[in-house]
């Protein structure tokens, strides 16, 4: 998790909240919390670096839209990660 920068893990927290989303869902969703906006070329080489460290599978939905979902390599070091925090920061 420390190889990632900061929008790399928001995508992880974003994925794994969805049950596949798409490219653009996951645009909308990052776009409604980071103040500037986010554009595909920035999305979509980030998502492709969480693909190649095998921490997000993509797929298929249909002929035009890929899905995205946290393998259970991504989904254990988000976890991990979440612990980490919770120790420094109780909400």
């Amino acid at each position: 998790m420390d190889q990632l920068t900061g929008f790399q893990r928001d995508l992880l927290y974003v994925i794994a909240g969805k049950d596949r989303p798409s490219g653009q869902q996951i645009l909308d969703d990052i776009n409604r919390y980071i103040d500037q906006p986010v554009t595909h070329g920035r999305l979509y080489p980030n998502l492709d670096t969480l693909v190649e460290k095998q921490l997000v599978e993509k797929g298929q939905l249909d002929r035009r839209t890929n899905y995205y979902a946290l393998t259970p390599k991504g989904r254990r070091i988000l976890q991990r990660r979440q612990e980490w925090v919770n120790q420094y920061v109780d909400v």
